[in-house]
């Protein structure tokens, strides 16, 4: 049964739309946690310190972060892989182009694939710089995330890269969490106006979430 669902496209829709509001879940805490750097070194280095005791005594240290880890890392390659075989199936479906070109489907769609590889490509840059340290700029010190995240955005790079990728996060989300109600069912013509303005303000507030940290190195903030 299982193998039925995921062959057919209903099965990849769904599990796009599942996986991506588990990654979008994510998201939402990561920023919240992301902010804490404006409250001091101390305050967002004991954060960094808490995420690998949760559960304690009960789970070992990092045993609760490495379980977030694998879930997300399933979520991602679940959501590339239904992906790229949708757009597949669908190049297969339309071999050939239409005589007559509409440009009916918005700008955040229309990226929709670029966008993805670009959050992949950042996604390992991200964990090479900021978790492992193997890229990282300056002096990567284990244990100190506050000064490795002012290290990065203390270069032109590393503050271009971040902010092109959270431009491409904002546009994905945008369209990706009106695609998910979509396929499960919750949109309805009562209720699209109200997606659609939940899909935006998402969008919105996690871009200007995230970007608020590069920014408040570059404005002397967060230093």
């Amino acid at each position: 049964m299982a193998r039925t669902v995921w062959d057919s496209t209903v099965g990849k829709k769904t599990v796009m739309a599942v996986s991506g509001l588990i990654m979008l879940l994510y998201l939402v805490v990561h920023m919240l946690g992301n902010l804490k750097i404006f409250f001091g070194a101390g305050e967002f280095n004991h954060y960094a310190h808490w995420l690998r005791t949760i559960g304690e005594p009960f789970m070992h240290y990092e045993w609760t972060l490495w379980a977030v880890r694998v879930v997300l890392v399933l979520a991602v390659v679940a959501h590339a892989v239904s992906a790229y075989q949708l757009s597949r199936r669908d190049i297969k479906a339309r071999p050939a182009k239409y005589v007559h070109k509409k440009a009916r489907a918005s700008y955040a769609t229309r990226t929709m694939r670029w966008g993805g590889i670009i959050l992949v490509l950042f996604i390992v840059w991200h964990i090479l710089d900021l978790t492992t340290g193997t890229v990282h700029s300056g002096g990567f010190e284990s244990g100190k995330p506050y000064q490795n995240v002012v290290d990065t955005f203390s270069t032109w790079y590393g503050n271009t890269i971040y902010i092109v990728a959270m431009l491409a996060v904002g546009l994905h989300i945008r369209h990706g969490f009106w695609s998910a109600a979509q396929t499960l069912g919750a949109g309805s013509r009562t209720r699209d106006r109200a997606l659609k303005t939940t899909a935006n303000a998402l969008a919105l507030l996690l871009t200007a979430g995230f970007l608020a940290v590069p920014v408040g190195v570059m404005t002397g903030v967060v230093s």
